[in-house]
């Protein structure tokens, strides 16, 4: 193979100058041969299709397969290089990249990270090299390799890889946007969980700046490579808990060439309703009791017939008898959803009066039978029956008839719950009810009993442990024949709903053969800043175990009281030093103080975005409210007023803990309010 064509022709023992060069002419290759594989893909025409359909839908196949072959000037096209010692097909040299690049021969430049072969560039240890001699990372600014760090592995000294400073700085590296991808920083038990099988649903407890949500989303991208052909006919979807989430975690996926996957909320899945409601009348809704209460109530709708069905043709009546109707009805409750069971009714009617038709000598066919099926008379057994109702239907009834919810609920409810259930108040019908984020996923789970939900391949489901477990039961239904990926941290749950468990998630999820796997060691938020954060643990997770960082982040934490009427020129003085330093800036404050500050910010000529609930906004400094910070990061966070951010919530202990650990670099504390007893231990950088 010629020097700097597949493998840049690099010995031991060469001027690390030369090295560079090499490597860099192998980028230069590779990024060209990335332009080729993208001109010869918008190349092609869908015209060889033969109709207009397939013309289409070939052609959105050509449109995907161009934007995933898009460049990224800014991120390197590979990021490690392996050299190998096995006796096999592959190249003694690969070089590991976001994707797979090759050139005008259909020889391999770079090779996609999620191949098998690549697996070593994130297993491998002196211990057990996998074949390796040599992997080498690359440092980069901007698209340009800058530098590259070598590490022998094939008897190498210890079972650890050794520490790697382009690592470090790359973990490190100040970010401001979107979230990215860490496909070059992944780590061994990271790596485990993102090749995990297809099959398998996983559930991971992560702890702050453990990588979680970008393993979760690592995963999707391994899964759709690895099962391209199944996944692309059912699908992959993200679900987030809002919008601004989905919009910081948007660009991971394009960047490492999936550009066909949906990302979604709860409510992007059951319905945008957001009706206020009593938290307590929320959490109950939630319950997995309603889940046989709704069935029940749904149920209830069909009767016992009292009518057998009598059916005219021309001079000839067929008539079939009520207990041959009560009968059919009893045969097909239960067996089957309400829809198809209602359509099913009607045919078994239908059939039963052909049968009276063949008694007499008649041959009829199945027109006849469909006809018969969608007459009058069978038209009104089913109405009386086994009426036709919607979600919406079943559930105003449940939620205004006392005395249907009663039989609806049998022992499942207490007295008092389900006077806590029964609108005070009903509306006038089920078109006027105004529902709530909790009724959405009541009238999912009807929607489901009433026709079945299609399923797809896989979920990745971020901050689970907010979700309620009627909430849970609507993601499993939509991975029923697939598997899932459930994400998040029990320390971290502000609803009042949180779960304490993530077997229990599992099983509302449907799936109780899930794994449970842990991340406790943190890469992003500085040690100072989680040891801060983690004594809050006792309080809100005392079953957990406290989160390690591998940084150290001396004077990464700053905690300062001011007087109240100080206190926004404080939150200007801590803005002012934060950006004077590279990256992000999050100022995090309670909800109801948010206007206030942004326009004392604005008032001294500092500006901002503030953080909506639909977007991460553009501006590197942003005012987030509390309850929008959750999944996000920033590389240097001020949390104003602890206290209120406590007390505006009932789990404010736990919506504190997440607002304390979205910091990367440095964490500024602003208070002029007694900070929670928990926070305060004696520590000099306290006060």
């Amino acid at each position: 193979m010629p020097a700097n064509r597949l493998t840049p022709d690099i010995r031991e023992g060469d001027d690390p100058g030369d090295v560079l060069a090499a490597e860099r002419q192998h980028l230069t290759v590779s990024r060209a041969a990335l332009r080729t594989m993208r001109e010869h893909a918008r190349s092609l025409s869908a015209d060889a299709a033969g109709d207009w359909v397939s013309q289409q839908i070939l052609q959105a196949l050509l449109d995907e397969r161009v934007e995933a072959l898009a460049d990224h000037p800014d991120a390197p096209l590979f990021f490690g290089r392996l050299d190998r010692s096995a006796d096999d097909d592959l190249p003694g040299t690969i070089y590991v990249g976001r994707r797979h690049i090759h050139d005008e021969s259909s020889r391999p430049l770079v090779i996609d990270w999620r191949a098998p072969v690549s697996r070593a560039f994130y297993q491998a240890s002196p211990a057990q090299p996998m074949d390796i001699t040599r992997r080498r990372r690359f440092g980069y600014h901007g698209g340009t390799l800058t530098a590259f760090e070598d590490e022998h592995l094939e008897g190498g000294d210890g079972d650890a890889p050794a520490a790697s400073r382009i690592l470090t700085e790359e973990i490190e590296r100040p970010r401001t946007g979107p979230m990215r991808d860490i496909v070059a920083t992944i780590q061994p038990d990271q790596d485990d969980i993102v090749r995990a099988d297809l099959g398998l649903t996983v559930c991971v407890q992560g702890a702050p700046g453990t990588g979680k949500t970008a393993v979760g989303l690592h995963r999707a991208a391994y899964l759709l490579f690895t099962h391209r052909e199944k996944l692309a006919r059912s699908g992959v979807m993200i679900v987030g808990p809002n919008r601004a989430f989905l919009s910081y975690i948007s660009s991971v996926l394009p960047a490492l060439g999936e550009v066909k996957v949906e990302q979604t909320t709860i409510a992007g899945i059951v319905g945008q309703h957001a009706a206020p409601e009593d938290p307590a009348v929320a959490t109950l809704k939630g319950d997995p009791r309603m889940a046989a209460i709704l069935k029940r109530a749904l149920w209830l709708h069909v009767t016992k017939p009292t009518e057998g069905v009598l059916y005219t043709r021309g001079a000839s009546r067929f008539r079939v008898a009520d207990h041959e109707v009560r009968e059919i009805v009893a045969s097909l409750r239960g067996t089957t959803r309400y829809g198809p069971g209602r359509a099913a009714l009607a045919q078994r009617l239908a059939h039963a009066v052909l049968v009276r038709m063949e008694q007499r000598g008649e041959s009829p066919d199945d027109r006849v039978q469909d006809a018969v099926a969608r007459s009058k008379p069978v038209k009104q057994i089913l109405d009386a029956v086994w009426p036709k109702v919607t979600p919406e239907q079943v559930l105003f009834r449940l939620l205004s008839d006392a005395e249907f919810l009663a039989g609806s609920a049998r022992s499942d409810l207490e007295p008092a719950e389900r006077e806590l259930l029964t609108w005070a108040k009903p509306p006038r019908s089920h078109r006027s009810a105004k529902w709530t984020a909790a009724d959405a996923a009541l009238l999912d789970e009807l929607a489901d009993l009433i026709e079945r939900t299609p399923s797809i391949g896989h979920v990745v489901v971020d901050e689970a442990q907010d979700l309620s477990p009627m909430q849970l039961r609507a993601l499993g239904r939509r991975c029923r024949t697939g598997s899932a990926t459930v994400l998040g941290d029990l320390a971290q749950g502000t609803t009042p709903w949180s779960t304490r468990s993530w077997h229990a998630v599992l099983t509302h999820l449907g799936r109780d053969s899930g794994e449970v796997t842990e991340l406790t060691l943190g890469f992003r938020v500085p040690r100072e800043v989680l040891d801060f954060a983690a004594r809050l643990l006792p309080e809100v997770a005392p079953e957990l175990a406290v989160p390690r960082s591998l940084r150290p982040g001396a004077g990464s934490l700053s905690v300062r009281r001011a007087a109240a009427d100080a206190l926004p020129g404080a939150v200007e003085t801590a803005v002012r030093q934060a950006l004077g330093r590279e990256g992000s800036i999050g100022v995090i404050a309670p909800d109801a103080a948010v206007a206030a500050l942004s326009a004392a910010l604005g008032t001294a000529g500092l500006e901002h975005g503030v953080l909506g609930p639909d977007s991460t906004g553009e501006h590197r400094l942003l005012m987030v409210p509390a309850t929008l910070a959750k999944g996000l990061e920033y590389d240097h966070v001020i949390v104003v007023e602890p206290a209120d951010i406590v007390a505006a919530e009932p789990r404010g202990l736990a919506r504190l803990y997440v607002v304390l650990t979205r910091a990367v670099t440095t964490l500024t504390v602003v208070h002029a309010h007694e900070l929670p007893a928990a926070l305060v231990d004696g520590s000099p950088s306290v006060s």
